[in-house]
């Protein structure tokens, strides 16, 4: 007998079925012979805080954060990295065997890691980034092509008033453009990438005109539902070099996981699959 406990971690938000997260954690603890568990959670805002208080007390190490939690949890936590304050959400959280909560946003390192992998010649310093949308998922993205050395990103919202924020927040590098004219700035990126829910499943398609693409761009869809969205069927089309979503899932998911199971799991066409079942 042993008096160790099981580690378990898992995944909040609500609604929460749809995350493709457990098959993914899953996959890397078989694959790597852990005895651990990890569990998807459906949790309403009124009771994140008591949750999140009781999980450290049933073996649980730690959880990822998804929507409508991102931000919030960040008022919870006990410790919050520079990137996640930057950031303004948390998807990763550990739980210290103190019971404290240490809070992280790992979104952007899944974001670059995903573009390093899937456009190796990709050179962020070689001109501006076109970044469809200004919500959390952009601020993320923003966040590491500025530490990437990306030397101007060209922002643009439907909203115009959330692109100047976030140029406020990150600064001169940001340079907000109308969503009307959209269309016209795209040709000046090395990179685009779209981080709006248009385009999924369920959602309206992206409506920005995408005749400006040039060949040889890397052009990026956070949108992983379908696989291969209309822009980058189009980017495809249009001899761009395109790198789906689904990667920056993955990638995300990395640290959390050698955090909480005490093994740096590989991103291979095995996970990809695994997360695809």
């Amino acid at each position: 007998m042993t008096d160790m406990r099981i580690p378990l971690a898992g995944v909040i938000g609500s609604p929460i079925a749809h995350s493709r997260s457990p098959r993914l954690h899953r996959h890397w603890l078989k694959t790597y012979g852990i005895e651990g568990h990890y569990i998807p959670m459906d949790v309403g805002r009124d009771d994140l805080e008591q949750v999140l208080r009781t999980l450290p007390k049933a073996g649980f190490v730690g959880v990822n954060v998804t929507i409508p939690h991102k931000e919030t949890v960040l008022a919870l936590a006990d410790q919050v990295t520079d990137r996640a304050t930057l950031i303004g959400a948390a998807n990763t959280l550990i739980f210290r065997a103190d019971g404290k909560i240490h809070a992280d946003n790992t979104d952007g390192y899944g974001f670059i890691e995903n573009l390093r992998n899937g456009a190796a010649d990709w050179d962020p310093t070689s001109g501006p980034a076109v970044v469809l949308g200004a919500g959390g998922a952009a601020r993320a993205v923003v966040a590491s092509l500025i530490d990437a050395g990306v030397p101007e990103i060209l922002l643009t919202n439907r909203t115009r008033v959330r692109s100047e924020q976030l140029r406020d927040d990150f600064g001169q590098r940001v340079r907000v453009i109308d969503w009307v004219q959209a269309g016209n700035v795209i040709e000046e990126g090395k990179l685009v990438v779209n981080t709006t829910s248009l385009g999924m499943i369920g959602k309206p398609e992206l409506r920005v005109p995408l005749d400006g693409l040039v060949r040889g761009t890397v052009v990026t869809d956070l949108v992983y539902a379908p696989l291969k969205t209309r822009l980058l069927q189009v980017a495809e089309d249009a001899g761009c070099h395109t790198v789906d979503g689904l990667g920056m899932l993955l990638h995300q998911a990395v640290p959390g996981f050698e955090r909480w199971f005490g093994t740096r799991p590989d991103v291979d066409n095995a996970t990809r699959a695994a997360a695809l079942r």
